[in-house]
């Protein structure tokens, strides 16, 4: 059975986190025990402090110590001591979860406003062409006999300028005058500038 490596028990017989880390950069799976045991605590406290939720904090804590396997060889004892980089970690990956979480819950509160917005109102689209049409029938009503029959023949029959000559029995020079004339006058009574 494999003797324990304990952080602090006798100083001259243990080695010290930062040798522990050094270990690990090489793969001592030992040695990286005695990392976690050493460091569990204080990196699931860190993160608790900044997420203040205990299973989003237990999942950050084991993310943050397979980082601590993973990326030992990039730590510098030169910048700083093992615990300060561990720790430093803890609160890096903390505060991307915060973000992310922020994040998503931004773009589900960004999907659910565009799922109540409609593309279009109905209602809305209805009334206004009600109303369009209503305007339209009282500005018919403002034309002259003749304009209103050449105006209704050519836009609402769908006829040629010369067909409405002949249902009305005109000369064509007479129907394009009277249909000149009276879509200025409904130009006008609508409010359309030209």
């Amino acid at each position: 059975m494999k003797e324990a490596v304990h952080i602090g028990a006798n100083p001259s017989s243990t080695p010290g986190l930062q040798e522990l880390v050094g270990r690990v950069a090489l793969g001592d799976e030992e040695a990286f025990a005695a990392v976690y045991d050493a460091v569990a605590g204080p990196v699931l406290g860190v993160v608790r402090a900044v997420l203040r939720d205990q299973a989003q904090s237990e999942e950050v804590a084991q993310e943050v110590l397979v980082e601590v396997w993973r990326t030992a060889p990039r730590y510098r004892p030169d910048r700083g001591t093992a615990m300060n980089w561990i720790l430093t970690l803890s609160h890096r990956r903390a505060i991307d979860r915060v973000r992310s979480v922020e994040a998503a819950a931004a773009r589900e509160h960004k999907a659910a406003l565009l799922d109540r917005t409609p593309e279009y109102d109905e209602v809305t689209e209805q009334v206004e062409a009600r109303l369009e049409r209503e305007q339209v029938r009282r500005c018919l009503r403002t034309l002259t006999e003749l304009q209103r029959q050449a105006v209704t023949l050519a836009y609402y029959r769908g006829l040629t300028y010369r067909q409405v000559a002949e249902a009305l029995s005109l000369p064509l020079g007479t129907v394009k005058t009277r249909l000149r004339d009276g879509l200025i006058r409904l130009r006008d009574c609508l409010g359309v500038t030209a």
